[in-house]
């Protein structure tokens, strides 16, 4: 794409986790995030204390929100159809059935493994403490002593009603290493997920793989780590999808929550 024709992109998040190692801690932000990058995007970032700050972009109060020439796109999965409809397929055109599949592999990234990483911050209560001075912190002591708890048990009964966490703990994680092991069976030894070039699958899959190599889920981290091949794999899409950015991001924009 030329980058005369570039339009304007601003992308709408929450604050930014590079403590923890990553842009993000919504594995959809960091989703978008690594989609601009590996199609060579420059692009801003918008902060927001809260997803309803952006509720005139989204009236759905979630992120991100991708600003295009001013215009919101929101949901990941719709942020990252919208990059390639500008920029082109991410890695390049491919046949419509590798494209399909890459697609399928988005899906999978985004339902099955998210909802791993939700109990894994949420449900276990190895890493509650952890997850909640870094989703909690700055807030005054009643956040995290009264209204933190209720946030938490609102999500542990999606994670139940999700399928995630009915059978509980004990389930849901030897799922989980089940899963990884898959996985790690069906990691590339070399290249990336669908072929030898990046694509949709490896950004989504990566996304929310990746999350869980962070601090605040070190069991899960852990467990993945165990998996040499997806580790591998892993790593690779992380180099490459920071390799690839034309440029970094620009500065960062305060957003306005009313």
């Amino acid at each position: 794409m030329n980058a005369s024709h570039a339009p304007s992109l601003v992308l709408c998040e929450l604050a930014d986790a590079r403590e923890h190692g990553v842009e993000s801690l919504s594995p959809f932000c960091l989703k978008a995030h690594r989609a601009l990058r590996a199609s060579g995007l420059p692009y801003e970032r918008r902060h927001g204390a809260r997803p309803d700050a952006f509720h005139r972009e989204n009236p759905a109060a979630q992120v991100p929100v991708l600003l295009v020439d001013g215009t919101p796109v929101a949901d990941s999965t719709n942020v990252c159809a919208r990059i390639e409809s500008f920029a082109g397929p991410i890695g390049g055109e491919r046949s419509a059935r590798v494209r399909a599949e890459a697609w399928l592999w988005e899906e999978l990234a985004d339902t099955a493994l998210n909802g791993f990483l939700v109990a894994a911050r949420w449900a276990d209560d190895r890493n509650w403490s952890l997850v909640r001075e870094a989703y909690f912190r700055g807030a005054p002591w009643f956040v995290h002593a009264l209204i933190a708890p209720r946030i938490r048990a609102r999500v542990v009964r999606g994670l139940v009603a999700r399928d995630v966490w009915r059978a509980g703990a004990d389930a849901c994680w030897a799922r989980f290493l089940t899963t990884l092991d898959q996985l790690e069976a069906r990691a590339p030894q070399r290249g990336y997920w669908v072929d030898e070039r990046i694509s949709i699958a490896d950004i989504a899959l990566f996304a929310q793989l990746h999350e869980l190599r962070t601090p605040l889920t070190a069991w899960q981290a852990h467990a993945i780590t165990r998996r040499p091949t997806l580790s591998a794999w892993l790593d690779r899409v992380d180099a490459a999808t920071l390799a690839l950015s034309s440029s970094a991001p620009r500065a960062s924009l305060a957003a306005a929550a009313e």
